[in-house]
């Protein structure tokens, strides 16, 4: 069966390919013919194939099968039972020729569809939208013609006409925009003497007038002619236009096509990838598409209002002097022959735009905010405020909520404040307070209201960067060369300062030396230490490039206000499109991406080779624990935990879990496994319960345990935690501000500043987001006496980049720490993203060095000798430095040791030196695979060793004596044969 299935597929697209082709029947392939019944088959087959992909008879391969009426027959045939969208790009056929008017069509359509008594919600989207703006017949006015319908009773079932004539007689006013082209249809003699003479001069001007623009008519007799069908409108879309996807106004929420349909189905990826900066000869190329399609789908948004073609006559002039696209970009089989739809060739060429490189930035800076599908269903919730509802629709359905709707966004979201709300209402109402918080920190550049600007809002800016772009082509080279050289020297100034900065900061927190890491495998620690040493070599070359160029300005800061455009993106959208057409978005569109978190582990991340600013996940390891482990090793503190691969099963819990009073628990990729496992904070459970969650999430994925004493708890059992956010330093280099912020007495700050400054030398912390901290019980030697404050210390629990958008004031706390240390204020700002590239290095080591094919999990899964067994090396190490007790004997019950973590760092170089001793130095050591980057894919990497770390190092766990089926089976035959003879 699966043979014959893979065959069918092969000899479909066999029959495409040669349609394409236009191969007649006598040159087909022997597989083929053999397939099909006859010539005549064959010749169906081809009309089937055109109507489905709604090509033009007269540019198709059905052109030499049939005839052009018979051809349109069964096109509107299919289209009537499918209940599909009007075919305007084939209107100067079926309007003019045919004479069925996109009226008449949406009234056999709803007759259709009431005919068998679907429902309203069984036409489709688009279909559904563009039949309400013709006829004016939406979801009420459908259902109380059924209701009428079905009142009748008998005469209902007898005849289904009766809902024919409670249709609407005639079409309802349009919104006509005068650019809108005016083509009248092939009349009948009656028809035409029938004509008034200022009708009759309107037809005349038609027939004469190379443009047909509706504003050079009367409105009156042109919506008179419209009224009887005798007139049809044209919106002519031309590959050098540029539109703005504006709200989706009249949208109607019905299920998607179950029918083929490539206009419905681009216009999706048009709403996401539209730009007012790009042609719709650039959105095809970005999306890789037909350009004659592309330009119908564009000339569709712009019928029902949902894109506003941007007329700027400034702009035309400056486009002639650009030099012409080639013609490959023409991909139908027309090429040049139809550049704009039922519309003569515009006379302007095509702009030459290389879409793959970065735009210059120019005055404005461009950034997208992706959010989930969760943000929509927020702002749809109507008892927040209706005005909101316009823009949850548009972000869903579109995808995308442009920069000229983000000012009334916030408007809307304004009129919540101090509302309140009860249940799950106050999370959404959570979510639309932080929205507009972080959306108006944006705006305004990252700056505080009361400080000097030249610009104030979005609209200064978009005429500040039009005048530059004008004046810039007016402007000789030498004056272009001048202007390169002082910016360039601005940015190296800007390097200089940091790299000042950052030797400070290095000179009070000194990096730990890596000399003594193994040659063969490198630790995470030493990854860190690498990628330090490079990115000051760099600042230092820079610095030395400074001084060269003789500069005295030490502000690293623009002299200018940046103002930011602002877009909403919703990450299923993106996930949408093709990785290669995701990026050449990116890069086309946007310098600065921002993402909210938690994002949902199915989303797409943003590809680092686009080379723009992310302030967001670095990668899909981010948003594991793995993240977790990079954190607690790079700075070399964090709390004690343990990791359990996926598929195992404990019979009893290992040290130090065995006696823990509560853990914290995270499953590896976000599985829900008994209400544990997807939540974003991690989940508290007791002790007593800790055997029965890790063995029922194992069987589901990797978990990270971190267990906890009594002492660990406050007075109601629970964590004690705070929210640090980022980014952590101010623009000078000092963290006080950001110590001050925090909520917390004086006598509870412990060494939380002290933690800050270390980390802050060890693990980057200047991006958007926030830094958990976690209150545990301070654990001491014996003979030092400390006061109740000092029983406590603060450490790191976990690092999420992004905007939380669930917590209104650490959102709140973070848009403050992005005013204080200016960051999008600064002239160079990518070098964040110098900075994400460490944090992916980071991760992708780690993963490499712990994961099921990498070396670690290598050594310790290998069968040897046994003078060299990996079981001798695994006893060895785990009887050196074991936490707490040994695994060979846990414990139950109790209360944890007082001195548990005291031991564990005393045995930290014990396991340095048995693991450097068990392994021979003439045993080869087979590379890991290099693993592909892993923001380029979704796959989870799990850890292919069991792990625990100790609290300030990262080690292999033997938990061998704590797992089930892993006895003797000698032990089990003599335990056996022991219980028989009892009985």
């Amino acid at each position: 069966m699966m043979q014959q299935q893979m065959a069918a597929t092969v000899e479909e697209q066999m029959m495409v390919k040669a349609i394409r082709e236009e191969l007649p029947w006598e040159s087909l392939p022997k597989r083929i013919q053999a397939a099909l019944v006859s010539k005549d088959d064959w010749h169906r087959r081809i009309v089937d194939y055109c109507i489905r992909k709604r090509l033009p008879w007269t540019s198709c391969f059905a052109r030499k099968v049939c005839k052009e009426g018979e051809y349109y027959e069964d096109l509107m045939r299919y289209l009537r039972r499918n209940l599909a969208l009007y075919p305007y790009h084939l209107a100067d056929y079926i309007c003019r020729v045919m004479r069925i008017s996109p009226f008449r069509y949406y009234c056999d359509v709803l007759f259709e569809a009431m005919k068998n008594e679907q429902p309203y919600d069984s036409i489709p989207n688009f279909s559904a939208a563009d039949a309400l703006r013709i006829t004016g017949v939406g979801r009420n006015e459908f259902i109380d013609i059924m209701n009428k319908c079905r009142s009748k009773k008998i005469m209902w079932k007898l005849s289904k006409s009766i809902a024919k004539e409670l249709l609407p007689a005639l079409p309802a006013d349009l919104a006509i925009e005068p650019w809108w082209g005016v083509q009248f249809v092939n009349f009948t003699l009656e028809e035409f003497k029938r004509l008034s003479e200022a009708e009759t001069t309107a037809i005349d001007k038609m027939s004469k007038e190379e443009v047909n623009s509706y504003v050079l008519f009367d409105p009156k007799v042109i919506n008179g002619l419209y009224n009887r069908g005798m007139i049809y409108f044209d919106v002519p879309v031309y590959p050098e236009d540029r539109f703005r996807v504006s709200r989706l106004e009249g949208f109607v929420s019905n299920k998607d096509q179950s029918y083929e349909d490539p206009i419905e189905e681009l216009l999706y990826a048009v709403f996401v990838v539209s730009s007012e900066n790009a042609t719709v000869a650039e959105l095809a190329k970005t999306l890789q598409a037909d350009l004659y399609q592309l330009q119908a789908a564009a000339s569709f948004a712009c019928r029902l209002g949902w894109a506003v073609k941007l007329m700027d006559t400034d702009s035309i002039l400056r486009d002639s002097n650009e030099s012409a696209l080639p013609s490959s970009v023409l991909t139908d089989d027309e090429g040049g022959s139809r550049t704009s739809i039922n519309s003569e060739k515009s006379g302007h060429e095509l702009l030459n735009s290389d879409s793959d490189g970065p735009r210059k930035i120019s005055g404005a800076s461009y950034v997208g905010f992706v959010v989930d599908a969760n943000v929509t269903s927020y702002l749809m919730m109507g008892s927040l405020s209706p005005g909101l509802k316009s823009h949850a629709v548009t972000l869903y359905e579109a995808g995308k909520l442009g920069d000229s709707c983000i000012a009334d966004l916030c408007k809307d979201l304004a009129s919540l404040e101090g509302s309140k709300f009860e249940g799950v209402l106050q999370e959404f109402a959570n979510h639309a307070f932080s929205l507009r918080c972080f959306l108006e920190c944006l705006l305004s550049g990252g700056t505080s209201p009361d400080e000097t600007i030249e610009e104030n809002s979005q609209e200064c800016c978009m005429q500040e960067n039009f005048s530059t772009t004008l004046s810039k082509e007016s402007t000789d080279e030498g004056i272009e060369n001048v202007a390169e050289i002082n910016g360039s020297s601005l940015k190296t100034v800007d390097a200089a300062v940091t790299h000042h900065s950052d030797e400070l900061s290095q000179a009070d927190h000194p990096m730990v030396d890596s000399d003594v890491a193994d040659g063969n495998t490198s630790s995470p620690s030493s990854v860190v230490s690498e990628s330090k040493e490079s990115t000051d070599k760099s600042y230092s070359e820079t610095s030395k490039t400074a001084q060269l160029d003789g500069t005295t300005d030490n502000s690293p800061l623009s002299k200018t206000k940046r103002i930011y455009r602002v877009n909403i993106l919703r990450c299923e959208s993106l996930a949408s499109l093709s990785p290669s057409t995701l990026e050449r978005l990116l890069v086309r569109d946007y310098d600065i991406m921002v993402s909210m978190i938690p994002l949902p582990y199915s989303s797409v991340l943003l590809p680092s080779t686009a080379g723009l600013v992310h302030f967001g996940p670095p990668s899909y390891s981010s948003m594991t624990p793995w993240m977790k482990l990079a954190l607690y090793t790079s700075g070399s503190c964090g709390p004690v935990s343990a990791v359990f691969m996926k598929g195992q099963r404990l019979r009893m819990l290992p040290e130090p879990l065995a006696s823990c009073e509560k853990a914290l628990i995270w499953s590896w990729d976000q599985s829900v496994v008994g209400g544990l496992g997807g939540k974003f904070e991690g989940n508290l459970v007791k002790g007593c319960l800790l055997l029965h969650y890790v063995n029922s999430m194992t069987r589901h994925s990797a978990v990270i345990v971190q267990p906890l004493s009594i002492n660990d708890l406050d007075e109601s059992g629970n964590l004690v935690t705070v929210e640090v956010p980022l980014p952590l330093k101010n623009v000078d280099g000092s963290i006080a501000s950001t110590v001050a912020s925090i909520d917390l007495p004086e006598e509870q700050m412990l060494n939380l500043p002290s933690l800050l400054c270390n980390l802050s030398s060890k693990v980057e912390l200047g991006t958007f987001g926030y830094l958990s901290l976690v209150r545990l019980h301070r654990i001491s030697k014996s003979s030092e006496i400390l006061s109740k404050n000092e029983n406590y210390e603060w450490i790191p629990l976990s690092l999420e980049f992004g905007i939380p958008l669930f917590n209104p004031k650490l959102c709140e706390r973070i848009c403050e720490r992005v005013v204080e240390s200016r960051m999008l204020q600064k002239d160079d700002i990518t070098e964040h993203y110098e900075a994400m590239q460490n944090v992916r290095k980071r991760l992708r080591e780690l993963c490499a060095e712990y994961q099921a094919t990498g070396p670690t999990a290598r050594l310790f899964n290998q069968r040897g000798s046994s003078k060299n067994s990996p079981r001798q090396l695994i006893n060895i190490v785990s009887g050196r430095w074991s936490p707490f007790q040994d695994s060979q004997t846990p414990t139950h019950g109790g209360s944890p040791h007082e001195n548990d973590r005291l031991k564990v760092s005393r045995r930290q170089k014990c396991f340095t030196e048995a693991a450097t001793r068990s392994v021979p130095e003439d045993q080869p050591t087979t590379p890991a695979k290099p693993e592909p980057d892993d923001a380029d894919t979704k796959d989870v990497v799990l850890p292919g060793v069991n792990l625990i770390f100790d609290g300030a190092e990262l080690h292999p766990f033997d938990i061998g004596a704590c797992l089930q089926a892993r006895q003797p089976l000698s032990l089990i035959a003599e335990a056996s044969a022991a219980s028989l003879a009892i009985k």
